[in-house]
């Protein structure tokens, strides 16, 4: 009997752990997005990782069961590290991908912002931006305006990917 009971236990056991070592799906109750991005790079080409972090952002909110449109949004991209030089108009083929993405973005309503600051000390004027970008006095003045406003604020972590997903799995 003793025996029967702990085989019972054992079942019992191992049926509940099966049942609770699942995950379950949470449709957390988001609001429309306000949020400021800070883009601080160390080399230009990391923009197009950075702007995955938007797109993150946006299509889960934009897809059921949110279902926002992109004008419930209100997000802007804070440029101030060397990812300035992808949005000088000419580098535009060099960085066309990340360009076009932008271009995308901005339609969507997204808003651009360069720091004032960088693009002196790049030696770049305000019309040497593309059309959708524009330029404010500085950066961290304008992360901590945005702030102020009640936007949350969001800085993307690029990292050199130097291991595949499958062999970590």
């Amino acid at each position: 009997m003793k025996s029967l009971l702990m085989g019972l236990a054992s079942l019992f056991l191992g049926l509940s752990t099966s049942v609770l070592a699942a995950g379950t799906w949470v449709a957390t109750p988001y609001a429309p997005a306000k949020v400021v991005f800070e883009f601080y790079l160390d080399h230009p080409q990391k923009i197009g990782s950075a702007l995955y972090w938007v797109r993150s952002l946006m299509n889960p909110l934009l897809e059921a069961p949110y279902n926002y449109s992109p004008e419930d949004l209100s997000l802007v991209v804070v440029i101030h590290g060397n990812e300035i030089v992808t949005v000088a108009k000419k580098n535009e083929a060099k960085y066309q991908d990340a360009m076009d993405r932008m271009r995308y973005y901005a339609g969507l309503g997204v808003k651009f912002k360069v720091c004032g600051q960088a693009a002196a000390d790049f030696g770049y004027k305000v019309e040497d931006f593309q059309d959708f970008i524009e330029v404010v006095p500085n950066a961290i003045t304008e992360l901590a305006h945005w702030q102020q406003q009640g936007y949350a604020l969001i800085v993307p972590k690029v990292m050199e990917k130097t291991i595949d997903i499958e062999s970590i799995r």
